[in-house]
């Protein structure tokens, strides 16, 4: 009987030794390190979340780019083909300009031809020898001799005159046609290096774009890594809980195994079946983003008057500064920055700024917007805007190009 006893105790005190894992951990060490397992899973899971969501916004961020780019490119093709056209006009100017220096060379040796024609004329008729016109009308025969002598020197002379006069006016004809070819052939060059000055603004901008789309592209691959880094994690631990949670069935199935054999031992005929249960965790991710904007203060008319004051001070590429020196978007933006606005950087960028109204409605403080260049409207057809580095600020109608588009800031 005593024996029996003492078996009855050793089995219990063997149960209350066994529930252990093949690494000496108990049933509560291991659920304890399952909630753990869990915790860094949650973790894991939020930080796909998380990074998913900061991808979408690169993503978003490089079709923005890309959106900019084409209407880059677009601008691009647009100024490409205008000062094409502008080169040939310029070298059918050359072509007029040339032949209308001929004409003029032409017409001057026939002028200086006729001019001395005429002085040889006069020179036989009253300076040939000792022979005066005095002589002339002495030696005369009669007065109706005299009169005829007369008269036909006369004619003579008048038709000289008249024909010297005829030359000289096709010669100043032709040298005015000329200096109007010439005044074209120079607004046609400042117009080309304005587009040009426009061109190399679009290069510029495109290559900040394009360093920008590659830094985008780069972040949205690392994120795509760190997305991937972060599945991996979240599929180790989840199988690391599947181990846990087999090791805890196991150990409680060998516990309950072990219970029921104490006790058949104890009470000699009993037998326990024992079940046990888990818990699941679950976590919900909210996200949300900030949205921030700006305002201002001024008139339309404020603003184009306050634009008018720089009038005269210099073209800078890149520049922004109203007294140093600006480019042609750098202008607008350091103009309605005086008012509080914040505006795109280039011109692509203000050409979605504001709303688009029509040319028909435009009002003084308007940015009106042509292919890689902006201006500032002042109400009569007419704008200011940072020409080129040879004009610098200066006033300009509206329509001396193609608009592209017509953004109201300021209601």
């Amino acid at each position: 009987m005593k024996k029996r006893v003492l078996r009855t105790v050793l089995s219990l005190i063997l149960i209350m030794s066994i529930p252990m894992s093949a690494h000496g951990a108990t049933i509560a060490e291991l659920k304890e390190q399952q909630k753990e397992t869990q915790k860094q899973l949650d973790e894991a899971n939020s930080n796909i979340s998380s990074l998913t969501e900061q991808k979408k916004g690169i993503t978003a961020e490089i079709a923005a780019i890309d959106d900019e780019l084409v209407e880059v490119m677009t601008s691009v093709s647009i100024l490409e083909d205008e000062i094409e056209d502008i080169k040939v006009r310029i070298s059918d100017k050359k072509d007029e300009i040339a032949v209308k220096t001929a004409e003029y060379e032409e017409a001057k040796a026939t002028e200086e031809a006729q001019y001395e024609a005429m002085k040889k004329r006069i020179r036989f008729m009253y300076e040939r020898g000792d022979y005066t016109y005095v002589q002339l009308l002495v030696e005369a025969k009669s007065l109706s001799d005299l009169v005829n002598k007369t008269e036909y020197v006369e004619k003579l002379y008048e038709y000289d005159r008249k024909m010297l006069i005829k030359y000289q006016e096709a010669k100043q004809a032709v040298a005015e046609a000329k200096a109007t070819l010439e005044e074209e052939e120079a607004e046609l060059e400042e117009e080309e290096e304005e587009l040009q000055v426009s061109l190399n603004e679009l290069a510029e901008e495109k290559a900040a774009l394009d360093e920008m789309m590659e830094q985008k592209k780069a972040e949205e691959a690392n994120y795509e890594t760190a997305i991937s880094k972060a599945k991996q994690d979240a599929a180790a631990y989840k199988a690391k809980i599947k181990q846990q949670n087999s090791e805890i069935r196991k150990l409680e199935a060998e516990e309950a195994a072990r219970k029921a054999a104490a006790e058949k031992a104890a009470a000699g005929s009993s037998s326990k079946s024992s079940s046990s249960g888990k818990k699941g965790s679950a976590y919900n991710v909210d996200s949300a983003s900030v949205i921030s904007s700006s305002g201002g203060s001024g008139s339309g008319k404020e603003i184009a008057s306050y634009a008018c004051r720089y009038v005269g001070n210099p073209y800078v590429s890149g520049g922004t500064s109203l007294t140093e020196g600006c480019d042609c978007s750098g202008f607008t933006y350091a103009v309605y920055q005086a008012f509080g606005y914040s505006l795109p950087r280039n011109s692509t960028g203000q050409r979605s700024a504001g709303r688009g109204v029509n040319y028909s409605e435009a009002q003084p403080g308007d940015i009106i917007c042509y292919a890689g260049h902006v201006a500032i409207y002042i109400g009569n057809g007419q704008i200011v805007h940072a020409s080129t580095p040879s004009t610098g600020i200066k006033y300009g109608y509206a329509t001396y190009k193609e608009i592209l588009a017509v953004r109201r800031i300021v209601d």
